[in-house]
């Protein structure tokens, strides 16, 4: 065992003073800008408070800082942020009237903050808006602000894969073996149903790569069998019927030195899947009715919502081809088991759409927000985004309701409404179901912890410890 030498310590105590020193120095600085600013960890738990906020929302620093904002706060744009991982701004009304009687407008600007590329919390600005017309300069303002703490705080940009919202599990597999074989040249499967995000993970990969050349993205089921080939290769001038005489590049070409994406790979007819094996195998082609050899470097990402051992077995996919296109398989799961990240999509796209189409951010109802979360979204992540357009643009509302869901989502989740959809994390699904059935325990022995462990077959000091573990209201 190595001994901490006196030395050692006071150096300690000397880094550790540099550090208050310095924290200090910035809580000076801030308590002096007549702007509110705060800052939240990665957790939600407030790091920063100054004293505008303190005499906005009158809440003592002493009292937040260390807290979670929301203990505080609800639906704050800082904690949309920690969820999306996006920038937001708004503007909104604040029901405390100023010393002349009048209602309180502010702007909030709310940013992520990475450090060396991790998610390391959100840093907001907020200030008084007087009348509409002082916006835009407040806005600059406040941009500069923002600009100011993310330098501090050695912001980074972010990359595609932030692109692809979650916090799942299941969504964090997919993403960190994304990255794991981005940089290699392997051919990689992406399985998932429609709507799973197949596109956007391979832009991902392709950016995260660095190669030099384009991303083109097929979708195979979308060209008709008789165009097939000169699609992929191209052909020579004058050699191709009904083409244009100067001859066409193919979408192989097109992709040399770079990416191509072949969505719903199970609809190439088994003809171009032997041209395409022997392309993929030999790394040249020739344009139709050409002759000269184009050398080939490309890396083929394929996305399929199909069980291709199947259609293998079934003699409708090439079993060659499959095992060169699936070195790497990524599943993508379905949103109805990454229900943890329901919420975190809905207010992406509600920032999303509301800005696409014109409308200042709409807020959404607790009781709307469950209904969503409970739906099973069969066309999962494009079929969320759009019912969030559905709703965004029909509604005449500030805040977004039950009456705004479409028909067809409450009907859906009306009729399941007693089907639980359990994760594929088991430990996570085991916890699911204990609460399920002491709460059923509970009810059925009208509250008595005894009853309650018989009829579950535990002890009662394993009950109450449950109990305690997940928080579950005690029945008297």
């Amino acid at each position: 065992m190595q001994l901490i030498e006196d030395g050692d310590l006071e150096e300690n105590k000397d880094s550790e003073k540099v550090l208050k020193e310095k924290y200090l120095t910035l809580k000076y600085i801030t308590e002096q800008i007549n702007e509110g600013i705060s800052a939240i960890d990665k957790d939600g738990v407030v790091l920063l408070w100054n004293k505008f906020m303190e005499n906005r929302y009158n809440i003592p620093a002493n009292v937040i800082v260390g807290k979670k904002m929301s203990e505080y706060l609800e639906d704050t744009i800082s904690e949309r942020v920690l969820n999306t991982k996006i920038p937001m701004n708004d503007v909104y009304h604040n029901k405390k009237y100023d010393d002349e009687g009048k209602d309180l407008f502010g702007f909030v600007y709310a940013s992520p903050v990475f450090y060396k590329g991790e998610f390391v919390g959100v840093v907001c600005t907020e200030v008084d808006v007087v009348d509409a017309t002082k916006l835009s300069e407040e806005l600059i303002r406040t941009q500069e602000k923002i600009k100011y703490l993310e330098n501090e705080m050695r912001s980074m940009s972010k990359n595609d894969f932030d692109q692809i919202l979650g916090k799942s599990r299941a969504i964090e597999k997919a993403k960190g073996i994304a990255k794991q074989v981005a940089k290699t040249n392997s051919s990689i499967m992406l399985n998932g149903e429609g709507g799973t995000g197949k596109e956007l993970f391979a832009r991902a990969i392709h950016k995260y790569s660095e190669r030099e050349g384009t991303f083109i993205p097929v979708n195979c089921g979308a060209i008709p069998e008789e165009l097939f080939e000169g699609e992929f290769f191209g052909y020579a001038p004058g050699e191709y019927k009904g083409g244009i005489k100067s001859g066409k590049i193919g979408i192989l070409e097109m992709a040399n030195g770079g990416t191509i994406f072949l969505d719903e790979i199970e609809d190439l007819p088994l003809n171009m899947q032997a041209k395409l094996l022997r392309v993929l195998h030999e790394k040249e082609f020739v344009r139709v009715g050409g002759k000269d050899v184009i050398k080939l470097n490309i890396r083929v990402i394929s996305g399929s919502n199909k069980n291709l051992n199947d259609l293998v077995e079934s003699g409708n996919f090439r079993e060659d081809l499959f095992y060169r296109l699936n070195v790497v398989e990524i599943l993508l799961p379905p949103l109805r088991e990454r229900q943890e990240d329901v919420g975190i999509l809905i207010y992406h796209f509600l920032e999303e759409l509301c800005r696409e189409n014109n409308k200042p951010f709409l807020k959404i109802s607790r009781d709307a927000f469950k209904v969503l979360e409970k739906h099973e979204w069969k066309g999962n992540i494009r079929e969320l985004k759009n019912t969030i357009e559905n709703m965004v643009v029909l509604t005449s509302k500030k805040t977004l309701d039950i009456d705004d869901i479409p028909e067809y989502v409450l009907d859906s989740v009306k009729k399941h409404k007693n089907l639980i959809v359990y994760p594929m994390d088991l430990n996570e699904a085991i916890k699911i179901l204990e609460k399920k059935k002491i709460k059923e325990a509970l009810s059925l022995s009208k509250g008595n912890k005894s009853k309650a462990a018989k009829i579950l077959n535990i002890p009662r000091t394993t009950l109450y410890y449950k109990l305690e573990q997940y928080d579950i209201e005690k029945l008297d």
